[in-house]
C-alpha cells in the first residue's frame, strides 16, 4: 500500500445489495453511527433537561444583549446557523456564528458569547470563552462535562450546560443545538417552547424508525436517497434559509461520513451562478451523450454525473409582509427542478414538514443524515473512522 493510504479501505462502486442486509450493515458499522444517528430524538430530550438544570436565568439579569456570538467549529459551528435561522429576520439583535479562535474585535460587556464544543476542548470554543471572560461579555458554554471548557466557564462564573459525549460530534447536532436555543430563549431572542421540543423529538424518532436498518430500500427513504447518490457528484440546495442550513449539514455529513465531494448552499445564491453546473460537463453535456435506451436507474460506467438534492421548505403561516419572499423561494425551487429535468439531471426532493421552524428543520436533516451513513456503508467505508481526519490532526500537532 502506498504511503499515505494507511487505514483507507472500501470500494469505489456501491454495493446496493448490502443495504438490505441488516447483519452486514451492523458488521460494517462497528462504531455504531447508525445507532447514534437514531438517538437524535433522545438527544433533544436529554439536552433540554440538562439545560433546564443549568443556571441560565443569570443570562437575562443584564437585559437584552447588543449581539450574540456563537463560537464553535464543525457541528458545533452549525448550532449558530440553526439559532440564526430559528430566530429569523425579526430577531431583535444580531446572531453571529463565529468559527475561528477568539471573538470578533467589537465584542464587549454588552454582548453574549455562547461557546460550543462537543469535546469541550476545541481551540475555537476555548479561545472564545476566554476572550469573552477577559472582555466582560456574558458567557454561556456548552460541551462535555469535566472538560477544559467547563473549567473556563467556572472561572468566569458563567453557566455551563454539560452535554455527555455519547456520540461523535457529527452525530451530536441536536445534543449541542438545543442548549444553544434555550440559552437564546432565556435572552428573549427565540420562541421555542416545550411543545416545539417534544414535537421535534417525536419527528426525529419517527424518521429514525423509517430509516432503520431493517427497513428495505424501497420503503426506506434514506437508503433510497443513498442509492440515488451513489457514484454521483451531489449538489444540495436549500430553497429557504432554514432549508439551506439543512443543505449545508447534508454537505458536511456526505463529506465526512461518505467521503463524497459536495456542492451545497442556498438556492437563491445558486441562481446567480452555480445553477450553471446543470449545463456543464457533469450535467447537461454528459446527460446529452447518454444512451436514450439505457435504464435511467443504471449507473453509467463511463463517467460521473451530477445528482441534485433539493431541500424544500414552503414555510409556516407567514405574516403578510413575508408572503412574497416565500412565494419567490417556491417559484425558484420549481424552476430549478424544471431545469434539471430538461437537462436530464436526476433530482431528489426532501420537503419540510412540521408546525414549528425547529421541527421543520429536523424533518429536512434526519433522512439525509441517515443517507450519508448508508452511502458510506455501501462503499465499504466505516462512517465513524475517518483516517484523513486523524492523520491531519497528527500532522498539524507535530
Amino acid at each position: 500500500m502506498m504511503d499515505g493510504t494507511a487505514g483507507v479501505s472500501g470500494h469505489r462502486h456501491a454495493d446496493e445489495a448490502l443495504l438490505d442486509d441488516p447483519a452486514q450493515l451492523g458488521e460494517r458499522d462497528p462504531g455504531g453511527m447508525l445507532r447514534f444517528t437514531a438517538s437524535a430524538g433522545a438527544q433533544v430530550r436529554e439536552s433540554a433537561a440538562l439545560a433546564a438544570e443549568a443556571n441560565l436565568s443569570v443570562l437575562a439579569d443584564d437585559g437584552r444583549p447588543r449581539a450574540v456570538v456563537i463560537a464553535g467549529i464543525g457541528t458545533a459551528g452549525r448550532t449558530g446557523d440553526v439559532l440564526a435561522t430559528v430566530a429569523g429576520p425579526r430577531c431583535p439583535v444580531p446572531v453571529i456564528p463565529h468559527r475561528s479562535a477568539g471573538v470578533p474585535g467589537w465584542v464587549g460587556a454588552a454582548d453574549v458569547v455562547i461557546a460550543v464544543s462537543a469535546s469541550g476542548r476545541s481551540p475555537e470554543a476555548l479561545g472564545a470563552a476566554e476572550a469573552a471572560h477577559r472582555r466582560g461579555a456574558r458567557l454561556v458554554a456548552v460541551g462535555a462535562p469535566d472538560s477544559q471548557l467547563q473549567s473556563v466557564a467556572e472561572r468566569a462564573r458563567a453557566p455551563f450546560i454539560p452535554v455527555p459525549r455519547r456520540a461523535p460530534a457529527r452525530a451530536s447536532l441536536w445534543a449541542l443545538t438545543v442548549p444553544v436555543l434555550l440559552a437564546a430563549r432565556t435572552l428573549g431572542l427565540v420562541k421555542v417552547n416545550e411543545a416545539d421540543l417534544a414535537e421535534t423529538a417525536a419527528r426525529l424518532d419517527a424518521d429514525a424508525d423509517r430509516c432503520r436498518p431493517t427497513a428495505e430500500s424501497f420503503v426506506n427513504p434514506a437508503k433510497s436517497l443513498a442509492l440515488g447518490l451513489a457514484g454521483s457528484i451531489p449538489i444540495v440546495w436549500g430553497s429557504s434559509p432554514l432549508a439551506t442550513v439543512a443543505a449545508r449539514r447534508f454537505g458536511d455529513t456526505l463529506s465526512a461520513n461518505s467521503r463524497y465531494p459536495v456542492v451545497s448552499g442556498a438556492l437563491g445564491e445558486a441562481g446567480r451562478g452555480r445553477v450553471g453546473l446543470l449545463d456543464g460537463v457533469f450535467g447537461g453535456l454528459a446527460e446529452g451523450e447518454r444512451d436514450i435506451f439505457a435504464d435511467p436507474d443504471d449507473s453509467d460506467p463511463d463517467g460521473v454525473r451530477l445528482r441534485l438534492v433539493l431541500l424544500r421548505d414552503g414555510g409556516l403561516n407567514a405574516d403578510d409582509d413575508t408572503d412574497e419572499p416565500l412565494a419567490v423561494e417556491e417559484r425558484r425551487a420549481d424552476a430549478v427542478q424544471t431545469l434539471a429535468e430538461r437537462r436530464g439531471v436526476r433530482c431528489d426532493v426532501v420537503t419540510a414538514e412540521g408546525g414549528s421552524a425547529l421541527e421543520r428543520l429536523a424533518s429536512l436533516v434526519a433522512v439525509p443524515d441517515f443517507a450519508s451513513i448508508y452511502l458510506a456503508l455501501a462503499h465499504g467505508l466505516d462512517p465513524m473512522a475517518v483516517p484523513a481526519i486523524t492523520e491531519m490532526k497528527e500532522l498539524a500537532n507535530q
